[in-house]
């Protein structure tokens, strides 16, 4: 299955804007109310902004035309409370508004980090980290943005614009008509133009999250850097980065610019209509000087919102833009979904793979492979680098799923467990094993819910009963010995022997060592190995190293070469085709 996320971008920048807004207010369906209230106070604000037009030309005609001044006091007091009014609405709705702005950060970020759990290891073999984070920091503030400060706005401009129309025609149809002419060309203009605002803007959220990727990458193997004194080369790539999202970002600021100069020569356009049509119709007696200072304020109110939407429009097209991506993720289903339970096989092997064929997109690693595994036995898998030991873990695993054929676990096809099934059945000790920054006690009881409530001293109790002591001692503070994932002050040892308690306490029916004691000194070597020894009869065990005293005790090893698993025999056998299998490659 295609996870590569810069594949599915291409189709889905075909999704219309009105379908990916319509996902997205299912997404905040429970915001209902809240969005409800904010429509209503910014109806009312609109309603007292449009209404004050009207009163002040009524009141030019009637009360100062006439020298009515008192009249005139009434008016300027009733328009003073009608714009308190509008004040306390358009506050209310901005409340509310950057309550629900909030929240739908707060969801879709939830939402992306669930789903990305969710998906399985192809996705992150095929996706960069820092483009991953870039869409749940960047993409969604920018929806974040939208939603408490502009949505509201566009809103309110609408209903102004709306409104104003509605007035302009009813005062007067000929003069409205001429009025809103020029509103005309600029929606012709702004549906012709949006497709290329939406696609300037993802290319450049799609360009920020490389360069965010880029940065993470350096930032990862800075060390690497400076021991081969390679930061020139870094430096080119940060920079063809940094110079793609600058002209990126030069393309979406220059769309998301062009709207406001041009709404804005309408704008004058209309209103130079309005005030020469107007003194027209006032010297041959169809209109009033008061109706004309009403109608220039409409038409003033029906084009500078349309000002405020050049701005609007831009911002709404950049959230589109991030709501694409982030619902790229959202869309995806793991292909790692477990399968109804079948019928176990009586005196099955504890794990046996059936005519497995496994590849990476096009290039197959595995072909047919047939083998199997007994309980309570030894198995080493060795081969050349690149021969698919690794990728014959995984697949015992359950990390990926064969093209063909089936892995059977405990005499059941391995998806028909769910995932705690699976992973309390098989421990995996990686070669570069992942900690979690906090202490020893939080990353050997992570995902272990049958101990995680223990108290320190009768998990230091479980900890000696497997064997697991002489490891615990070598950490000067213990079970409280702080671990980071990225600093120095653990060692990529001291690192693989948390690893290892942590895979060993879950009591695994089938242990995984993918070069387990690659990293490890001869003497934390040996203890390792004694410990592995101590593990019950019935546990399983798959080495994979190049280390001879490693493998030499296993009871059968497997030879992994071009796509095929053969039993290799002795020791000396497996040696033999070790050799031979290195120089053909």
């Amino acid at each position: 299955m295609n996870y590569d996320l810069n594949k599915i971008s291409e189709e889905q920048q075909k999704t219309s804007t009105l379908k990916a807004l319509g996902k997205l207010l299912k997404l905040i369906a429970h915001e209902r109310g809240n969005l409800a209230l904010a429509l209503g106070a910014i109806t009312l604000n609109t309603a007292v902004n449009l209404g004050g037009p009207y009163l002040i030309g009524h009141a030019i005609d009637k009360y100062v035309v006439t020298k009515q001044f008192h009249g005139l006091l009434v008016f300027g007091g009733i328009l003073l409370a009608m714009y308190l009014l509008g004040l306390a609405t358009a506050y209310t709705q901005t409340k509310l508004m950057g309550g629900v702005g909030q929240r739908l950060l707060f969801t879709l970020r939830n939402a992306i980090f669930n789903k990305l759990q969710q998906l399985p290891v192809a996705f992150f073999n095929q996706n960069r980290a820092g483009d991953l984070i870039s869409r749940v920091n960047n993409d969604t503030d920018k929806l974040n943005q939208f939603f408490s400060q502009s949505l509201m706005q566009f809103v309110g401009s609408i209903f102004t614009m709306l409104g104003a129309g509605i007035f302009l025609l009813v005062i007067n149809l000929k003069l409205g008509s001429a009025a809103l002419a020029p509103g005309v060309l600029i929606l012709i203009f702004t549906i012709l133009l949006s497709p290329w605002v939406k696609s300037a803007n993802a290319k450049n959220l799609k360009s920020t999250g490389a360069l965010s990727a880029e940065i993470q990458e350096s930032l990862n193997n800075f060390k690497v850097v400076i021991a081969f004194n390679r930061r020139d080369y870094f430096r080119q790539r940060f920079q063809l980065a940094n110079l793609e999202n600058y002209r990126t970002a030069i393309r979406a600021g220059l769309a998301n610019n062009i709207f406001l100069p041009t709404y804005s020569f309408f704008s004058n356009i209309a209103q130079l209509v309005v005030l020469t049509y107007g003194i027209h119709l006032i010297s041959i007696g169809e209109f009033s000087v008061g109706l004309l200072v009403s109608y220039l304020a409409y038409a003033v109110n029906f084009y500078n919102p349309l000002r405020q939407l050049a701005a609007l429009w831009a911002s709404f097209q950049v959230a589109m833009a991030g709501w694409d991506r982030i619902s790229q993720i959202l869309a995806l289903e793991t292909n790692l979904v477990p399968m109804p339970e079948t019928t176990r096989e009586a005196d099955a092997a504890l794990l046996e793979f059936r005519d497995v064929r496994f590849g990476y997109d096009s290039r197959e690693i595995l072909h047919q492979v047939n083998f199997k595994l007994e309980r309570g036995k030894t198995y080493a898998l060795i081969g050349p680098t690149g021969g698919g030991k690794t990728t014959t873990a995984s697949l015992i695993a359950r990390l990926y799923d064969p093209r063909e054929g089936t892995v059977l676990l405990d005499g059941r096809d391995i998806r028909t467990y769910t995932p705690e099934e699976r992973s309390q059945k098989i421990g995996f000790i990686l070669q570069e094993p992942f900690l979690f920054s906090g202490t020893i006690r939080e990353n050997i009881l992570y995902g272990n819910d049958q101990l995680k409530e223990y108290s320190n001293d009768k998990l230091e109790q479980v900890i000696r009963s497997a064997n697991l002591g002489e490891i615990l001692a070598l950490f000067e503070d213990g079970l409280e010995t702080k671990v980071s994932a990225t600093a120095d002050s653990t060692s990529l040892g001291q690192k693989q022997l948390i690893a290892f308690m942590r895979a060993v306490l879950r009591s695994p029916e089938l242990l995984i060592l993918d070069e387990a004691t690659a990293n490890i000194d001869t003497v934390t070597e040996k203890l390792l190995g004694d410990i592995l020894k101590q593990l019950p009869e019935s546990t399983t065990q798959v080495i994979i190293a190049h280390r001879l005293n490693t493998i030499e005790n296993a009871d059968e090893i497997f030879f992994v070469n071009s796509g095929e698993v053969n039993r290799a025999g002795s020791l000396d056998d497996a040696m033999g085709m070790l050799l031979k299998g290195n120089r053909a490659s």
